[in-house]
């Protein structure tokens, strides 16, 4: 079982940036942006390339730059071609699966084994015994949520909120949605090849196919986040990013080690989970609306009575 929640609590934080940044792009700036299946592969290619060069740590911000260049394309297309968000982020993900290949030397994947890695250079170092991977990816993660909830308190933060809020008042108030609109899907794609870039290292391989579908399971994890802990507030939006991700890791790894299911219906439950994730705000408002009319029915009998 110990086994099972250390597992869960590493990939938990790995992952959690992505939902992080769905939450920037999507719940601050209301823009849903498709780059983030390509744009994890392209964190993930850039930080084991580096890997490979024998540079591991500087593959971490060199995959970071990475996707922000990537967000930077997105928001090209949607800010000065008029294209719309979701269209541009699809076809910047098209294109980023040539670029992915490119970067990893044509070759559908890459594995850095036996390579050093920033996580097997913490383990030499005997910092955080056996929860190294845990300790490392928690403070880059926590670092980053940090940074993130002191940027969109700045003037500059504040105008990104702004423009998701009301892009005519930011307008009129003489800001420049296409500035703020550019610098948020930056952040958030910089996070999600931060995110790749750790995965690929943890993972000591990268595959081409390896972000299929993480935009879905991003934003389940982000809607787990905000059932458990709401989303009334900025902090509690980025809290709820990581929360959601490692409460969908944990339920994961239960389901696969009790094995109540076979290996190969695992995509079927990770189906279930996102579309049930999903729904919950609509299947409680339901709920309280039955409910309601309940009451309701029995205080008019009683009335009637």
């Amino acid at each position: 079982m110990l086994y099972i929640v250390k597992t869960a609590l590493e990939l938990g934080f790995l992952y959690a940036l992505v939902p992080m940044a769905l939450f920037l792009s999507f719940r601050v700036l209301d823009i849903a942006d498709l780059t983030t299946d390509g744009c994890f592969v392209l964190g993930g290619a850039v930080s084991v390339s580096f890997a490979l060069a024998g540079h591991p740590i500087l593959g971490i911000p060199a995959a970071m730059i990475a996707g922000a260049c990537a967000g930077f394309v997105t928001a090209f297309l949607h800010t000065h071609l008029k294209i719309p968000a979701i269209l541009a982020g699809i076809i910047t993900n098209t294109g980023l699966y040539t670029v992915n290949l490119m970067v990893m030397k044509w070759s559908s994947n890459l594995s850095i084994l036996k390579t050093p890695t920033m996580f097997s250079m913490l383990k030499d170092t005997g910092f955080g015994g056996a929860w190294y991977q845990v300790i490392l990816a928690a403070a880059i993660t926590v670092v980053m949520a940090l940074l993130l909830m002191w940027f969109l308190s700045t003037r500059l933060g504040l105008s990104i909120r702004a423009t998701g809020d009301n892009i005519d008042m930011v307008r009129a108030s003489s800001v420049n949605p296409r500035f703020t609109i550019t610098v948020g899907l930056c952040i958030a794609n910089a996070l999600t090849g931060l995110s790749g870039a750790m995965v690929g290292q943890y993972q000591n391989t990268i595959d081409i196919n390896g972000g299929t579908g993480i935009v879905v399971i991003a934003l389940a994890c982000l809607i787990i986040g905000e059932t458990v802990l709401g989303r009334r507030s900025l902090r509690k939006g980025v809290w709820a990013a990581i929360t959601g991700s490692v409460i969908y890791r944990i339920i994961y790894a239960v389901v696969l080690y009790t094995k109540v299911v076979p290996v190969q219906g695992l995509k079927l439950i990770t189906a279930i989970v996102v579309a049930l994730a999903i729904a919950f705000p609509t299947i409680k408002e339901w709920a309280a609306f039955r409910k309601a009319k309940k009451n309701g029915n029995r205080k008019g009998g009683t009335a009637n009575a």
